[in-house]
């Protein structure tokens, strides 16, 4: 698609997880976009978007980033995340890093305006309707940043919709936090543990298939204790249904 054809240009913020761990996630974010009529590009100076750094209180090196993150994509005129913390961090938190500071607090300010998770901007902003096929039940799980941060809930679903052949069932505690909560999970195990057990049973009792959630780190957390629990439900990012990319190995592996 031509840039002139386009309804605008779009920024993707990739995601550490999903460049390290889950590439086919960036892979579909870029197949539903461009479906969606947008033009996109995927700027090579973007790095973390200083969510570690900012949960454990380091400022300086969270600002460092946010600044270089604010000039890699200032030139766009969206910036998607198929994340609801990565967007939740550059929309809702960059700014407060910059308050006072003259000039960068409204670059910041123009920056997170723009910022949108993926499917939120896919629903709300593109209005789009994926036309993918997936015969198979699937229970959704909300993540907390996209879900109070940014208010994404019915947009996954609505997309998921569209899908020729999916059933979604909903799982019980479906907006319960997964246990996963980036560096907690490292600091509180134990606690993390008990969280995604009781996840995890609401997942085997809603009867799907397929775990589903528009956040890596979440899907990664669940699958994980999934797989060492013997429970055969495979989990995908939302992104990849939508996109009809369901051809790579469920994360974590199979069951």
């Amino acid at each position: 698609m031509t840039e002139a054809a386009s309804k605008g240009r779009v920024g993707l913020f990739v995601t550490c997880l999903v460049d390290l761990f889950r590439p086919s996630v960036g892979f579909a974010a870029v197949k539903l976009i461009e479906d969606a009529g947008y033009s996109i590009d995927v700027p090579m100076a973007q790095t973390c978007c200083g969510q570690p750094a900012y949960n454990n209180g380091d400022r300086a090196d969270t600002r460092a980033i946010a600044e270089q993150t604010i000039k890699a994509f200032e030139g766009f005129d969206f910036v998607v995340a198929p994340s609801g913390s990565c967007a939740g961090m550059l929309k809702k938190h960059y700014p407060g890093l910059f308050a006072g500071d003259g000039a960068w607090e409204a670059r910041a300010a123009a920056f997170s305006a723009k910022v949108h998770e993926l499917t939120s901007f896919l629903a709300d902003v593109a209005e789009a309707k994926p036309a993918a096929r997936l015969k198979a039940t699937a229970t959704y799980h909300d993540s907390c940043s996209g879900l109070r941060e940014l208010g994404v809930r019915e947009q996954p679903r609505a997309l998921l919709s569209n899908v020729d052949g999916l059933e979604l069932k909903e799982m019980r505690d479906a907006d319960v936090c997964c246990g996963f909560g980036g560096t907690f999970c490292v600091k509180y195990a134990d606690i993390s543990n008990a969280i995604v057990s009781k996840k995890t049973e609401n997942i085997a009792a809603s009867g799907a298939e397929l775990l589903l959630a528009g956040d890596l780190g979440c899907l990664m957390n669940m699958a994980g204790k999934l797989k060492r629990e013997g429970v055969k439900i495979e989990a995908r990012h939302v992104a990849e249904v939508l996109a009809g990319m369901t051809d790579a190995p469920p994360i974590g592996g199979k069951g």
